[in-house]
């Protein structure tokens, strides 16, 4: 919390105050909390979802007090909701006029996404010297996908080089920004938001307030590259070009961003003066949405349902497995779809033995039933979570769609939280269960399940 105390300072807001008072009590309180130390140490599986998933919840509650503290979001819950937005870089917001933030509180909110994108344990991975296999479950707990995958033999050094390529990219964005008129801090907040695929901007217009072809075109692009693998990029950096131009994942994402953005833009023509700005647009709303970046340049909730359409599938699809994006991964459906033609392949030749390979290295049946298990789990925590929003007795799009926008990290939905819109009018109610949904998109569902779990709480 010291950036936001320095942004402060600079500009004399005097609501700066409250994050040195709320620094101070996590400190105060963290000193007290490590004075006990436990009998037993050894960090098994339970252990590491269980400390990520706490750890996540304990950052947004304290995170949250100094919008509370400070009078500018007066209810606890709305900037706890705010506050496990930014961290799980969701960028769904319950306010209603951003500019009547103070800079040091937008400053926050936009630090909140770069933090939790890359993985506020990742980071801590990078700083402090963990055993292999703690590392591991903690990782394991917070990176996105269906399976983690070192860089290098050492953790540590691993977390550092993912944070290394991580803070890189969002310096040539900053700086690309600022070149192309922007101010400073607004290119600051901007390159956070993009970095981490949040999606909170400091204009309540979004995006669409710069209206640039060029600052909205960096933006798009770094939104695309964000949401690829991160480990294509250690790749590149190792000269390894062959492996990183095979790689299935990445193809299949671009395949499918490219093919998005060709519909649309053919969908969306005649609401545009000419092509090129439908195609701006539209390259635009589908490098947000399928990264679940969130920003946005005009309002797609108006714009014919084939267009909407794909963007809720969007939503769903998500960006590669390793990068800083929500959603269900390319990865996943990769392997779904390979996992599908085998079983048609051995339903036409049953004595045939088919080995399934991605990159050419092989798929074991354990990350196969990894992934339908998540997909179960993913269909049941959506149900749940639209039945519970529903007792708000909003419209269907809205319904369906605040919950799918939450749960995987998106921010803007249609309806009433389309990107004009916001999360202002739900019950205290709605407001929790999309909450969890937040916590439960980024953290890929079982450490929050298995938080909730009493099993996990016996010590038998």
């Amino acid at each position: 919390m010291l950036l936001p105390l320095i942004v402060a300072a600079i500009y004399g807001e005097i609501s700066g105050v409250y994050f040195l008072i709320t620094l101070a009590a996590a400190g105060l309180i963290g000193f007290v909390l490590t004075r006990r130390k436990p009998a037993k140490r050894t960090m098994y599986a339970r252990e590491g979802f269980v400390l990520t998933a706490l750890a996540w919840i304990l950052i947004s509650l304290i995170g949250a007090a100094p919008f509370t503290l400070s009078g500018q979001i007066p209810s606890y819950l709305d900037a706890v909701f705010e506050m496990v937005s930014g961290f799980t870089t969701t960028g769904a917001s319950i306010l209603t006029e951003v500019e009547a933030l103070d800079q040091c509180m937008l400053f926050w909110r936009s630090f909140s996404h770069w933090l939790g994108g890359m993985g506020i344990l990742v980071f801590m991975l990078a700083l402090v010297n963990f055993s292999g296999g703690q590392a591991n479950h903690l990782l394991r707990a917070e990176s996105p996908g269906p399976s983690v995958s070192k860089m290098v033999p050492n953790m540590r050094k691993s977390a550092a080089i993912l944070y290394g390529i991580y803070m890189a990219m969002t310096a040539v964005e900053i700086v690309l920004l600022i070149a192309g008129g922007m101010p400073v801090f607004d290119s600051l907040c901007t390159a956070f938001g993009t970095a981490g695929t949040g999606g909170f901007g400091v204009k309540s217009a979004s995006i669409g307030y710069y209206d640039s072809y060029y600052l909205q075109g960096v933006i798009s692009v770094f939104m695309i590259l964000f949401g690829v693998n991160f480990n294509v990029y250690f790749l590149l950096l190792m000269r390894k070009f062959s492996a990183s131009v095979r790689n299935t994942e990445v193809r299949t994402y671009f395949a499918i961003i490219a093919a998005s953005t060709l519909i649309i833009t053919l969908n969306i023509v005649e609401l545009f003066a000419n092509a090129f700005d439908a195609f701006h647009h539209a390259l635009f709303s589908v490098a947000s949405i399928i990264t679940t970046t969130g920003f946005s340049t005009v309002d797609f909730n108006q714009w014919p349902e084939l267009s909407r359409m794909i963007l809720v599938l969007l939503m769903i699809v998500g960006a590669c497995a390793g990068s800083t994006g929500g959603g269900v991964k390319v990865s996943r459906l990769v392997i779904l779809v390979k996992a599908l033609t085998s079983e048609v392949r051995k339903l036409l030749h049953p004595r045939s033995v088919k080995v399934l390979t991605i990159d050419g290295k092989q798929v074991s049946q354990e990350v196969v039933q990894g992934v339908q298990n998540y997909m179960i789990l993913y269909a049941i925590v959506t149900v749940v979570s639209m039945l519970l929003v529903s007792l708000d007795n909003l419209d269907l799009v809205t319904t369906v769609t605040s919950v799918m926008a939450t749960l995987n990290n998106i921010g803007p939905g249609l309806g009433l939280v389309g990107p004009a819109g916001s999360y202002a009018m739900f019950s205290p109610l709605a407001k929790i269960v999309l909450t969890l949904d937040m916590l439960f998109g980024r953290l890929e569902l079982f450490p929050m399940l298995i938080l909730l779990m009493p099993s996990t709480w016996r010590k038998h």
